[in-house]
Formats: structure tokens, C-alpha cells, sequence
């Protein structure tokens, strides 16, 4: 129970578990924060919507919308008065324009043929030249009112210490046309952009209910357009869209001869069938607004709420409800980061959490512009971006952490190049760890008379003369690339060409290779031990080549790195062939063949294996082609002489020096 307790602990703590808790909780807080419309989650999606429209550019509006701008230029038309040559500038004289001027354009715009004159201009108090100016307002909006929408406004007002909301109307000042006002109010934002159609009162408020400025413009029209799926403004442009596609006209063109009857307005037949937008782009009239596609004057934004409900291209919410949106992120963000989970590598984690959310991203943009849907886009994309951040900071983490496992566990067995090149080689390294068949050589080790040696010695000479053997073999087999898989009391098993193949002749080579240096070291070992004394060791060394089974073998809580199948067990059975034989290395013919043109040998012809059926052919090495004999025929020398010391031990008499 403890150790499943510890196994669990030790999942639950894995840097890849704490990747996948990362992402459960960036979609949980993705969601909590939509579903409670936090500020700055509104104000990043409303960001990226006015991302949207600019990356969209401009487009031309409908043809039927005309602005007629009081801008700096009709400003400026009080200077060049004339009552002479120029009696028609005599309104615009002052800073606030006669109101006969109004007058005189709603009644030149009507008899023209325009379907609707909507005024975003505030008409709520008294104009400043006398109720006779007024009054001519007056007498044109009782002829030709029906034709006109005039703005009215929900404003606070200060009375005493309380601050009341009020609609501002010039409803108390003139005798308007039943349904002619129009809100110029829209939603506020948490941007402060304008992104929405007009606003309603509180229900509570007792104050009128009005239509938006852009609803009773189309109304006043008599233009018929589909029902709003939604209350967002679907933008054509910024700034001078209307300016910019000829369809916006100084408002002095209308009472200055010359332009009525230019070739632009065509005596006022340029605006028949037109809807005649009517309000301030001067900078000086204090109303150029904050929306979503940058600061322009009010009255173009009224222009672009107008052309959404004509064109039917209001923007709605995909998902209008902020819990069922939360829930909508939640799913989004959780199954991609599931996906994101099914990658291996980190790197390619994130690039395709990158990939994900950039397609997110996209598909919201075509969703937003083509059908004007508004998918929750910005969260959704960071979420899924830091998704792929957590796997690959905690991937990377795990990924050293294994190398660092993986590294201890080889270099226990393997040269330290070689545990280099695995850990640092591109494929997934786990997999060396797991079990695959590979054709390898396989050596084992083992020293003569052991165990005879092991009861006479002294134990603590015994260990510390093991070790200096063990060292020496270790080093020498390592050196050629060698694997070391165990240690069998005093024997040693070792394989080339596991868990790194350097192909099949090499790996043959270096396993001949490191026998003979196993032979080298001991000539040298067996110099000093007689030098002090001591009794010398002698080995045998059995190698074969073939199919193994390579992979981490053992228990949950004890496993190694090693090889197995009838290759090793023929390894084992030739190297206790040495003895019989009379040599130190011998090789099966499977090794020999590989390696025949580069080593001398003796022919052993072949032999019976215990347990083993039938026979397998042995040679006994005497070194690389063309060696120095000498070598070989001291070791044999050594040999029989090592075998009359183990045999006086066993009789229990201990020779004073060899």
C-alpha cells in the first residue's frame, strides 16, 4: 500500500502532471473570468475585435447614405459674407449658426427628393438669435418635418445633490412629427470605444422609451431592413470613410448656389433617395468619439450604425450568455490542451498550441467580417498559447529530469561518449529503455578458480584485489564502446552494439577489441600482484554475436538495464569453455564470421553447450592479423600455471610467493 501511495505521489509531482494540471487550471480561470465578465476580459475581446476591422481595412459604404459635414470649411463661411455677391452666408456669420439656415436645407433637401434629414445636432434650448429665428425652424419642420429625424439624448442632470437622468429633446421647443427623435446615445464600453448601437433606459426609470438614431432614421425613410440579430456596430471604415468614397458634402454646399447647381450636386438631384445625415466633423464642435476603428466624428459612427441595419450585418455573440460562454471557453481550452497532450515533444507542443490559437484567431476574424458573429477570440487564443508555454516549460523540465535519470542509469554501464550521444540524440530516448530485439555482441567475463581463491584469502585482500581486477576490465571494455550490463559475483557480462549500434562489424570489432585489452590489463595487473605477493588472477572470456532482447528488466522497485535470450546464455556456456579448452578468449563462428579477416584464431571445431542443442563452433583468439604471438603464448603460459596454483589451494597448501 506505501509503495502505491509512493508511485502515485511520485505521478501526481511529475513535472508532465503538473503540465496537464496547468492547463485544467488556465481553462478553469479562462472560464471564471469570462463567465464573470471581468473588465480586462471584455476589454481584450473588444481590442480584438477593433483589431478585426483594421486588419479588414476600409470598405465602401452604401451608396444611399450621405453626410452633409458641418466641418471647418462651412465654419469659415461667415468670412467671405457678402450681402451683395454672397447674401446666402449671412447665417453664418456668428459662432452659432441662425437657425433659418437648418431650415432652409431641410426644405431644399425634401424638395430634392431626399427619403429622410436626420439632425445630430441637439436642438434643446433656444437659439441665440431671438424666438423669430426659431420660429422659421419652426415653419419648416411643420412643412417638412415627416421627412426629418431630430436628436434627442439621456442626460444627467444636477438638481440639488441628487443626479437625474433626463431625456434631452427639442420636443419642449418645437412641434416635431410623431416619431421623429432619435437617441444619439450608444453603449458605453469598457474600452471607451464605441462598439454598440444605442442604449435604453433603465426599466425602472419612468423616462420614454426612444429609438436609436439610426432606427428612426431608416423608419422616418420608410426603408424596411432585417431584424437586428444583435446590437453591435458593423464598422465600414475609419476616419473619412464617407469623405473618402464622395458621399460626404460640406453643409454650406446646400445654401451656396454654386455647389447646389455644380456638377457634383446636380441642383440637389445628388441626394434624391438619400438618406441625409446631418452633423459636426470640425474638431472645434467637440464631438469626434472613441470607436472601434479610432477617434472620428459622431456622426459617422451614426452613418456605420445605419448601413449595419440596412445591410443586416449587426454584430451578435456567438454565445450571449457569460456563463454558457465560460463553459464555451472551458471545453475550447481544455480539449486542445488535451490535444496538445498527445505530442510527444515539447517543442512540437507549443508550436501547434501557437498553431491552435492562431487558427482560433483566424477563424473568429472570417466569422467576425463574413458573417458578423463575434466568437470569443482573445482569451481563448492566450489560454491556448499559454498551454503550450506550461507543456513546454514543464516538458523541458521532464525531459531533463529523464536525461538526468537516464544518464545515471547508463553510466553505470555504458562509456560516458556514449551516454552523450543517448541522451543527446533527437529521438525519443525512453524508448532506448523499453524492450526492442537488436543484434548485439555479448561478452562474459570470468576469473579461474575463484571460488577457491575467495575461502583461502583473507576477505579484505580478497575485496580490494576484486575491485583493482574489476577497474581494470571495466576500463578496458569501455574503452572499446562497450556496455556493462552486470557484474555475477566475480564474472562480468558486457555487450556491444546496446543500447547504441555502431553497426554490425564495428560492434563485432569492438568486442574482440576489448577482450584483447581485458588481456593487455591483466598481463600488467598480474606484473604487480606478483610483485606483492600476491596470488595473480586469470580469466576466461566467452563472445557470441546475435539477436537479444535488450530493454530496463525487473520489479517496480528494482530495475536494470540489461540483455536477454539464447545469444547471452551461448556466451555464458563458451566463456566456461575456456577452461576445457586451455585458452582465455574464445568466440563463437557466428562473431568469427563477421570478424574473420582481421583477427588470427585457433579452430576449436565444435562443441556441445550444456543445455544447449546441438553444437556450435568455437575458435580461440590469438589476436588481430599479423600480431605479435608473444602475447598469446605467455598468457597460455599463465594459464597453466594459474591452474597448478589453484590446484595446490584446493589441497590447502598456500604458497609463499608466485
Amino acid at each position: 500500500m506505501l509503495a502505491n501511495f509512493k508511485r502515485k505521489f511520485k505521478t501526481l509531482s511529475s513535472p508532465k502532471f503538473i503540465g496537464y494540471a496547468m492547463i485544467g487550471a488556465i481553462a478553469t480561470l479562462s472560464a471564471i473570468a469570462t463567465g464573470l465578465e471581468i473588465n480586462q476580459v471584455q476589454n481584450l475581446e473588444r481590442q480584438t475585435q477593433s483589431a478585426f476591422f483594421k486588419w479588414r481595412g476600409s470598405m465602401a459604404p452604401p451608396k444611399d447614405i450621405v453626410i452633409l459635414a458641418i466641418d471647418d470649411l462651412s465654419l469659415r463661411q461667415g468670412e467671405f459674407y457678402d450681402p451683395k455677391k454672397r447674401p446666402f452666408l449671412e447665417p453664418f456669420r456668428t459662432t452659432t449658426w441662425k437657425r433659418v439656415v437648418y431650415a432652409q436645407v431641410l426644405e431644399k433637401l425634401v424638395k430634392a427628393g431626399a427619403k429622410v434629414v436626420a439632425f445630430d445636432i441637439l436642438f434643446v434650448t433656444p437659439g441665440d438669435h431671438g424666438a423669430a429665428d426659431d420660429g422659421k425652424f419652426q415653419t419648416a419642420i411643420a412643412k417638412y418635418g415627416e421627412r426629418a429625424v431630430f436628436a434627442a439624448s439621456y442626460e444627467f442632470t444636477q438638481i440639488g445633490e441628487a443626479n437625474i437622468l433626463q431625456l434631452a429633446s427639442p420636443d419642449g421647443l418645437f412641434q416635431l412629427k410623431p416619431n421623429t427623435l432619435g437617441l444619439i446615445n450608444f453603449q458605453p464600453e469598457v474600452t471607451d470605444n464605441i462598439h454598440r448601437l444605442g442604449v435604453q433606459p433603465p426599466a425602472d426609470s419612468g423616462l420614454p422609451i426612444v429609438p436609436t438614431f439610426a432606427a428612426a432614421t431608416l423608419n422616418v425613410a420608410k426603408i424596411s431592413y432585417p431584424k437586428p440579430k444583435g446590437d453591435g456596430v458593423y464598422f465600414f471604415g475609419g476616419a473619412d470613410t464617407w469623405a473618402n468614397s464622395q458621399q460626404q458634402i460640406p453643409f454650406y454646399y446646400v445654401v451656396d448656389p454654386d455647389n447646389w447647381n455644380s456638377e457634383q450636386l446636380q441642383g440637389g438631384k445628388f441626394f434624391k433617395d438619400k438618406i441625409v445625415l446631418i452633423g459636426a466633423t470640425a474638431a472645434s464642435k467637440q464631438d469626434i468619439q472613441n470607436s472601434a476603428m479610432g477617434r472620428m466624428p459622431g456622426i459617422e459612427i451614426h452613418a456605420n450604425a445605419i448601413a449595419t441595419l440596412m445591410q443586416g450585418k449587426s454584430m451578435a455573440d456567438l454565445i450571449a450568455n457569460p456563463i454558457q460562454q465560460g463553459i464555451f471557453i472551458f471545453l475550447l481550452v481544455g480539449i486542445s490542451g488535451g490535444m496538445l497532450c498527445l505530442f510527444k515533444r515539447p517543442t512540437t507542443q507549443i508550436l501547434a498550441a501557437f498553431g491552435i490559437a492562431i487558427a482560433w484567431v483566424g477563424l473568429g476574424y472570417v466569422c467576425f467580417i463574413y458573417t458578423s458573429t463575434i466568437l470569443p477570440v482573445a482569451v481563448p487564443a492566450i489560454a491556448i498559447g499559454l498551454n503550450g508555454i506550461a507543456l513546454l516549460t514543464t516538458g523541458s523540465i521532464a525531459a531533463q529530469i529523464d536525461k538526468l535519470l537516464l544518464r545515471r542509469t547508463l553510466e553505470r554501464y555504458v562509456a560516458a561518449p556514449i551516454v552523450e550521444e543517448i541522451v543527446n540524440q533527437p529521438d525519443n530516448f525512453r524508448d532506448l529503455l523499453e524492450g526492442r530485439t537488436i543484434k548485439a555482441a555479448v561478452l562474459f567475463s570470468d576469473i579461474r578458480g575463484f571460488t577457491t581463491l575467495s575461502s583461502r584469502l583473507p576477505a579484505k585482500l580478497l575485496i580490494q584485489q576484486l575491485n583493482t581486477y574489476l577497474g581494470g576490465m571495466v576500463d578496458a571494455i569501455l574503452e572499446y564502446q562497450g556496455t556493462i550490463d552486470k557484474f555475477i559475483g566475480d564474472a562480468i557480462m558486457a555487450e556491444f552494439g546496446s543500447p547504441v549500434s555502431r553497426g554490425e562489424k564495428a560492434d563485432a570489432m569492438n568486442a574482440i577489441h576489448a577482450a584483447l585489452n581485458m588481456r593487455s590489463v591483466l598481463m600488467e595487473l598480474r606484473k604487480v600482484w606478483q610483485s606483492e605477493n600476491q596470488i595473480p588472477f586469470s580469466n576466461g572470456i566467452g563472445i557470441n554475436y546475435g539477436e537479444v532482447t535488450v530493454g530496463n528488466i525487473g520489479s517496480a522497485r528494482r530495475l536494470e538495464y540489461a540483455v536477454i535470450g539464447d545469444t547471452v546464455n551461448v556466451a555464458s556456456r563458451v566463456e566456461g569453455m575456456t577452461k576445457d579448452l586451455g585458452t582465455d578468449i574464445v568466440i563463437t563462428g557466428n562473431l568469427y564470421e563477421i570478424v574473420k579477416d582481421e583477427i588470427d584464431v585457433v579452430d576449436f571445431g565444435e562443441h556441445a553447450l550444456k543445455g544447449r542443442v546441438g553444437n556450435v563452433q568455437l575458435y580461440g583468439v590469438i589476436g588481430l592479423k599479423g600480431c605479435d604471438r608473444n602475447i598469446y603464448e605467455q598468457v597460455q603460459n599463465d594459464l597453466k600455471r594459474h591452474t597448478a596454483v589453484i590446484d595446490i589451494l584446493k589441497k590447502g597448501q598456500l604458497p609463499s610467493s608466485q
